[in-house]
């Protein structure tokens, strides 16, 4: 159901979407410049407009920065591309992997790449450490922080100042790095 939202000279049209399966409300926002809004099954129309304007800010960024980066030689979403680029992202986030372990000695599972569209990067309870293909295509300061910052959840199964205390020990930099990645609209952790 396409909808939008009016906000001061302007306006963000969304595309509404109700989930049976959706437990609270996401929001995605496409290369292609589309805003999709998830919400649970029962939830209103009122609480998904109320969602998209406190989050107006980030999908103005979002959108902002796929406009500014348009026709970069980041892989479309498909199967295909992820088929094309996986085993070289897998090679790539093993051996970053491995290097920065040898810093923190963590034990781990396995490590997997995934076409994963909303996340950079996953660990799991079992010590799965899961990463996007398109990690590939990050700088190689914000994809190691990805890799580091999944293989800190090891230890930390959250973001308290122990886990980012652990990050430091290999990308001190990391707060830089991120206040970056949120100007760009992008995020970890």
């Amino acid at each position: 159901m396409n909808k939008y939202i009016l906000l001061g000279d302007g306006h963000i049209p969304y595309i509404l979407k109700k989930s049976a399966r959706a437990r609270r409300a996401r929001l995605s926002v496409y290369r292609d410049g589309r805003v999709v809004v998830t919400v649970p099954w029962g939830a209103t129309e009122a609480l998904a407009e109320r969602f998209v304007r406190e989050k107006a800010q980030w999908i103005i960024r979002k959108v902002e920065y796929f406009k500014l980066h348009q026709g970069m030689n980041t892989p479309k979403s498909g199967k295909q591309d992820y088929l094309k680029h996986k085993g070289e992202a897998l090679l790539l986030v093993k051996s970053r992997v491995e290097y920065f372990n040898k810093e923190y000695g963590f034990a781990y599972n396995k490590v997997n790449v995934k076409d994963q569209k909303t996340r950079w990067g996953s660990c799991s309870k079992k010590g799965n450490l899961n990463f996007s293909y398109r990690i590939l295509f990050l700088a190689p300061e914000v994809r190691d922080l990805v890799i580091v910052h999944e293989l800190c959840h090891l230890k930390e199964f959250n973001h308290s100042e122990k886990f980012w205390n652990l990050v430091a020990i290999t990308v001190p930099d990391h707060k830089a790095i991120r206040k970056e990645l949120r100007k760009s609209g992008l995020h970890i952790g």
